[in-house]
């Protein structure tokens, strides 16, 4: 049984079937729900009886998104390193797709506990957010977005909904005039959903610049998006998702900053001098900050971290310098977090903070400091000639991997995708579900089927 990616998801009339029993991370269960939330907040798109009594729905999102499939995958996929390799450089485990994710999962369920949301809510946003993400990071992200671009584009964001709420097995419904089953994907709350949601409109509706890339739901997702904004003010992120938003930023401009010191590619003592400085704050200005930020703003953030008495001024390798580094880690996340929260609590008070009550309030100093730390690891890591070398190679990877797949679809999908394919009422639908498996690919399964098909046509063409 397969979901239809060719035909929007099916209201039920009926319930699903009962939720799995909890995993051994789950956290204690509470006996009522955080009182900010209420029954809309918990609906889910298919109504489902509780298994275990006292479990919150929240405890239940987390689960389900924990023992996910998808998030299991995201080990497989590029953070800024590809997983697996080795150099002198880089250990022989840098960060991933699903390392990021539980960090960035780790600073929203204490963050977003300290200013009153439910903390099992922005943990199962924050686990959930790139679970979308295609192989190689956002390099595949641009090559699928082009590869789509007759069918809706791709998006990373959009393909996490997509997972939560049909790709991913969990839970199936019937088609209540065909009876037959359709995904529901894991069938999460309302507010779980709308929490994983970064950017709250479809393709070529952000409120500010409709030839943004940026989106957060396909067309044929637009029946469960807009049942999960129902009551939601237009384009308006909701509380839990600025929580979780920040805590991204947070956790990859921090971790990356330490992986680019701990491999050896960011000197700190050139951070001094220029043109090294000019160059951070010409990286950081239309890509981490506002095109007309002025670059001695950013200076002056990179001076007040680098005055700090725990900031990292070298690093030799020895246990001594990986605590200190470790240390330095910790305190720029607890800045950071820090900043947000007394803000946050000086505009709305004291009170629990939830949903569309408020605003996440960053105070403009925190966000240029972040920046700055993107800047730098984006200078002297993600720049190298041999990134940019390795990123070319997987564009092409990648696109010829899609062209592949295409022309011989339905033929060399698994069989998942190859019902999705199947049912699809049109060429748009079939290509969709041709871009559902790859973005479902692993850096390594991708270089391995590609390999597959390209060998499989020589053979034919000789």
């Amino acid at each position: 049984m397969e979901g239809m990616a060719g035909t929007a998801p099916v209201r039920p009339r009926g319930s699903g079937e009962p939720q799995n029993t909890p995993g051994p991370q789950d956290p204690p269960a509470r006996t009522e729900p955080a009182p900010s939330y209420g029954p809309a907040d918990t609906e889910r798109w298919v109504p489902e009886p509780d298994k275990r009594p006292g479990r919150t729905a929240f405890q239940r999102d987390r689960a389900r998104v924990l023992h996910s499939a998808a998030l299991r995958r995201l080990a497989g996929k590029t953070q800024v390193v590809t997983p697996g390799s080795r150099s002198y450089d880089w250990d022989a485990s840098p960060r991933t797709r699903l390392t990021h994710s539980l960090e960035c999962a780790q600073v929203g369920r204490e963050l977003g506990a300290a200013l009153g949301c439910d903390p099992d809510l922005v943990e199962a946003a924050c686990l959930s957010h790139d679970m979308g993400h295609p192989p190689f990071g956002h390099n595949g992200e641009e090559t699928l977005n082009e590869f789509a671009a007759d069918c809706g584009g791709f998006e990373g964001n959009a393909q996490s909904l997509r997972l939560l709420t049909r790709l991913e097995p969990k839970r199936f419904t019937a088609d209540p005039e065909t009876g037959a089953p359709v995904s529901v994907g894991l069938n999460l709350t309302r507010a779980s959903l709308d929490a994983a949601t970064k950017y709250p409109w479809p393709r070529g509706g952000h409120p500010a610049d409709p030839d943004s890339v940026k989106f957060g739901a396909y067309e044929d997702d637009l029946p469960v998006f807009e049942w999960l904004r129902r009551g939601a003010p237009a384009d308006r992120k909701c509380f839990e998702a600025q929580v979780m938003d920040w805590s991204d930023d947070v956790a990859y401009s921090v971790h990356d900053f330490e992986d680019g010191l701990h491999a050896g590619h960011v000197d700190p003592n050139l951070l001094f001098a220029e043109p090294e400085r000019s160059a951070i704050a010409s990286v950081a200005i239309g890509r981490y900050v506002p095109a007309g930020t002025d670059p001695q703003e950013l200076l002056e953030a990179l001076d007040r971290l680098m005055e700090q008495e725990w900031w990292p001024h070298g690093y030799d390798g020895s246990a001594v310098a990986q605590a200190r580094l470790k240390d330095a880690t910790s305190q720029l996340i607890g800045r950071f977090c820090l900043a947000a929260e007394g803000a946050t609590r000086k505009a709305y008070g004291s009170g629990r903070l939830t949903r569309y009550a408020a605003e996440l309030v960053v105070p403009r100093e925190a966000r240029n400091e972040c920046a700055v730390l993107k800047s730098v690891a984006d200078l002297y890591v993600m720049q190298r000639a041999e990134q940019e070398r390795l990123r070319a190679e997987q564009r092409i990877v990648l696109a010829e991997l899609a062209e592949s797949l295409l022309a011989r679809a339905p033929d060399g999908l698994d069989p998942q995708f190859r019902a999705i394919f199947d049912a699809a009422p049109d060429d748009r639908g079939r290509k969709r579900a041709v871009i559902d498996q790859i973005a479902s690919l692993t850096d390594a399964s991708a270089r391995s089927l590609h390999a597959r098909l390209t060998l499989r046509t020589r053979r034919t063409a000789g």
